[in-house]
């Protein structure tokens, strides 16, 4: 059985490699990090597992289909941290009938299905987050990613997250890199919609771009958190 905060879409994605991609969003629930400032504590913290649904495979796959018509597109795996759980015979069920699966982790918990996304995301979290990496166990979620595309996203809060996030995509050259400023006004896991702080998101964005531009750092693509522009901190979209 698997844990799913909640299943809805077609939208869009909002961040990363596949940004602007229509995408339905599977979100596990459960995570094995705890960071301060998550904008979807609804699918991590155990308070809320009480509105979790357990549900098999073939019962996500099928709404899945009904959400996107059975018309394939991306489904993107998210969390929570949907590594902790076993999303292999979703994603084979999926690409057996012309779907596309993409991932987001943090890197702690590698999967042999890893093998199978397109692409993985891989995002960890800076000093900001209140959490430490464990380098060897996300050496291991590249490893088991083998010839699928794997890429890095990293957020970024302030000027300690900006040099962690160059330290560590020097520690990963060869991985493309994504980095976005970081939502400091993230929704209530209650609440259904929030009001959000706009000229400050946008202030850090234009921050983040200077900055890393001043730098004449070129390797990361600098991008927004797209949903969040459009439609603020509003679930389900």
């Amino acid at each position: 059985m698997l844990r799913i905060a909640e299943i809805f879409g077609p939208t869009i994605q909002g961040e990363g490699a596949v940004i602007g991609a229509p995408t339905v969003f599977v979100r596990a629930g459960g995570c094995d990090y705890r960071c301060v400032w998550c904008d979807s504590l609804h699918a991590v913290d155990n308070e809320y597992r009480h509105t979790w649904a357990k549900m098999t495979t073939e019962e996500v796959w099928a709404e899945v289909e009904r959400l996107s018509g059975g018309v394939p597109l991306t489904v993107s795996l998210s969390g929570g941290n949907p590594a902790i759980q076993d999303f292999g015979p979703l994603i084979a069920l999926g690409k057996s009938k012309g779907y596309d699966f993409a991932l987001e982790t943090q890197g702690s918990v590698a999967r042999p299905w890893f093998s199978e996304l397109d692409p993985l995301i891989l995002s960890p979290k800076p000093p900001s987050s209140g959490e430490t990496v464990d380098w060897e166990k996300f050496d291991a979620c590249v490893k088991a990613a083998r010839e699928a595309e794997t890429v890095l996203k990293i957020v970024v809060f302030d000027d300690a997250d900006y040099a962690w996030a160059k330290d560590t995509a020097a520690r990963y050259s060869d991985l493309p890199l994504y980095i976005q400023p970081g939502n400091h006004t993230p929704p209530p896991p209650d609440a259904e919609d929030a009001e959000i702080d706009m000229t400050g998101i946008m202030d850090r964005y234009e921050w983040l771009i200077d900055k890393t531009l001043a730098d004449r750092w070129f390797a990361p693509k600098i991008l927004p958190q797209l949903h969040v522009l459009i439609w603020g901190n509003k679930r389900g979209v």
